[in-house]
């Protein structure tokens, strides 16, 4: 269910959710490998499309992707899950 407070988007700092979820795909080596396959990307080219938001909404996707993924981030930041998705659907700019 998800919790009220988290719907309002001034609760959310979507950025610092998705800049967080980043930072944690980096640090876990087989999450990094198994991103930077799938998005095509250089590990050198990752600062650089990190201050594109269409990246991460990508970001924020790669880790919704696999529940494992997510609930792991989730419990490594403190980040509630619910938290996750709405963060990814503001950098969207879609319906909250």
């Amino acid at each position: 269910m998800l919790d009220r407070r988290l719907a309002k988007p001034a609760a959310i700092d979507a950025d610092q959710i998705a800049i967080d979820a980043l930072g944690y795909i980096a640090i876990e080596p087989d999450l990094m490998r198994r991103f930077l396959d799938l998005t095509g990307i250089e590990a050198d080219g990752i600062r650089w499309a990190a201050s594109h938001p269409g990246f991460l909404v990508g970001v924020l996707d790669f880790l919704l992707a696999n529940e494992n993924d997510v609930v792991a981030f989730s419990h490594a930041t403190g980040t509630p899950l619910e938290a996750v998705q709405v963060a990814r659907q503001m950098l969207d700019r879609g319906p909250v």
